[in-house]
């Protein structure tokens, strides 16, 4: 078996152990899941890293995140073809693949030049061509590009971002890892309901920090904001 064999059969077997096993069930996640060539979104001295179950760093102070985790947050997100969706601190570019893979539309938004950069060209080498990377503040969203069906991010703050909430479509859902920085978090996902917002826990993480100008959040509990 040449070395494109043996990665993607290590790419069936994560999916297999680390995701389904753990009770991930969308089957468009799996297949999204098997199809995303997560080594091609590390640096090349940590590919024979890229089907480990953790998070692995990409420079800059930043991860990819753990198979499992992109598994479970795209789970929750009920992303299908009809579905606009943002991709707050995209980094390697690895989650907005997967959402790429089912969405009809997905904005990624990173902070770092150099990250964005990158991830752009490894999307685009893969021909994904219903996403667009910007290189901005992902705390305050894309509302040029506003309403999104689906908002998810990849760091962790204290509470949801106000812009990220108001950006949603009705019914459209924000999922975010919520607690202190360093610690663990609460993976958190919030519904637009009119205008108010259900919250609901599903399990705990551990992300690196937002950063960005509303990282602070700013959300008073179920429901207000």
């Amino acid at each position: 078996m040449d070395d494109a064999g043996k990665l993607a059969d290590r790419r069936m077997r994560m999916v297999e152990e680390q995701i389904v096993r753990r009770g991930v069930t969308d089957v468009n996640v799996v297949a999204a899941m098997r199809s995303v060539p997560r080594h091609l979104f590390l640096p090349p001295e940590r590919e024979h890293e890229a089907y480990a179950d953790e998070a692995l760093p990409i420079g800059h102070g930043q991860t990819i995140s753990q198979p499992y985790m992109v598994a479970l947050m795209t789970q929750v997100l009920r992303v299908d073809v009809r579905k606009k969706i943002l991709d707050v601190g995209s980094g390697s570019g690895y989650q907005t693949a997967v959402l790429a893979e089912m969405a009809g539309e997905v904005f990624a938004i990173e902070r770092i030049p150099e990250l964005a950069e990158r991830s752009r060209a490894v999307l685009d080498k893969l021909e994904y061509d219903n996403v667009t990377v910007v290189v901005g503040d992902g705390t305050v969203g894309l509302p040029e590009q506003a309403p999104f069906d689906g908002i998810v991010v990849a760091a962790a703050a204290p509470e949801a971002p106000r812009p990220l909430l108001h950006q949603l479509a009705d019914g459209g859902r924000l999922v975010i890892p919520l607690g202190p920085v360093h610690r663990e978090q609460m993976l958190t996902v919030f519904t637009r309901e009119g205008t108010g917002f259900r919250r609901d826990e599903e399990v705990y993480c551990r992300f690196v920090p937002l950063i960005g100008e509303e990282a602070l959040g700013g959300t008073q509990g179920d429901g207000a904001v």
